[in-house]
């Protein structure tokens, strides 16, 4: 299957793109995609214990079974001031 991320802010500007289409054999976790994003830009793998996950709208943990048609959204930590 064939899961869409969207990556946002600094990890938009770090990978260079800020869309991947990640292909993952039928129910994969969310740490197999992770994976798999992190073979492909290694520049965002130090980010990975602070990375914010998303399928659509719902924050989703490592542990997450993906669906195909789910869409993911990685974010770095929320900061202000």
């Amino acid at each position: 299957m064939t899961i869409p991320v969207q990556l946002w802010s600094y990890f938009r500007d770090l990978a260079g793109t800020s869309r991947l289409d990640v292909e993952l054999a039928a129910g994969a976790t969310i740490a197999q995609l992770l994976d798999a994003v992190y073979l492909r830009h290694p520049e965002l793998a130090g980010l990975r214990k602070s990375t914010l996950i998303a399928v659509g709208v719902d924050y989703q943990r490592p542990d997450y079974v993906l669906r195909a048609g789910d869409e993911v959204s990685l974010f770095p930590p929320v900061q202000g001031g």
